[in-house]
């Protein structure tokens, strides 16, 4: 099957032309793949749909090292070019939804805490893009209602989605436990019995000002200081 096809979807195209002219490891631009998957509209939207169905790509928001006009397939996901994969991560999430959940969420990553555009601690230089992961995302057949999806950003998402052998193990997390002061087990133990981590009003506030733009945060930040002030 070959990329070249137009009789095929502008989908299939763009995860076959990825197989076959970039592979794993290889950087490309949106004006190459424009170039190659001619006359077809949205060609950027057709790309990032794959994700859901595995394929990591990522930008020079989530990779550093990239230009603003590169793209890196990191890993090629599910070929959904053959018929039992067609249908793979096209479930849809209306943008209702997906306000509501990120406001619910309060703009957070549910796993790690990263607020999106925040530099991640142990990686300088990479800042967090906020999308939506599922809550259970091994099981298959997970839906788009608000209580099957949860606010993660990029990394996390990927590294949920891909977790393997290097999950750390029972006693690896026990370890940590034990080391928490008396207030960090009373806290950690009340968040495993509602299997969720309640938000302060000042981190829900956080997370709403680290989704605005770099402008807005800025005027929001003078704006808090007068106020502290008078």
């Amino acid at each position: 099957m070959s990329w070249q096809n137009e009789s095929l979807g502008a989908r299939i195209r763009v995860a076959l032309w990825l197989r076959d002219e970039i592979g794993e490891g290889g950087t490309f631009s949106k004006a190459r793949i424009r170039e190659a998957i001619k006359g077809t509209e949205q060609v950027d939207r057709r790309m990032r749909d794959l994700r859901p169905a595995g394929w990591v790509i990522q930008t020079y928001r989530d990779k550093p090292s990239l230009q603003p006009d590169q793209l890196y397939l990191e890993r090629i996901g599910l070929p959904i070019w053959e018929a039992e994969h067609r249908a793979a991560g096209l479930r849809q999430i209306s943008a209702k939804t997906r306000r509501f959940v990120y406001e619910r969420d309060g703009h957070m990553c549910r796993r790690c805490g990263v607020a999106a555009g925040e530099e991640y601690a142990d990686d300088p230089g990479a800042h967090a893009r906020l999308t939506l992961g599922h809550v259970n995302p091994h099981r298959s057949g997970s839906g788009a209602h608000a209580e099957d999806l949860i606010t993660e950003c990029a990394r996390c998402n990927e590294t949920v989605k891909h977790l393997t052998g290097v999950q750390m193990t029972k006693e690896q997390v026990w370890d940590r436990l034990k080391e928490l002061p008396v207030r960090g087990k009373r806290d950690l133990l009340a968040w495993m019995k509602v299997d969720h981590r309640p938000l302060s009003a000042t981190e829900k506030a956080w997370g709403m000002y680290r989704q605005l733009p770099a402008a807005v945060r800025e005027e929001l930040e003078i704006d808090l200081e007068k106020l502290m002030r008078s």
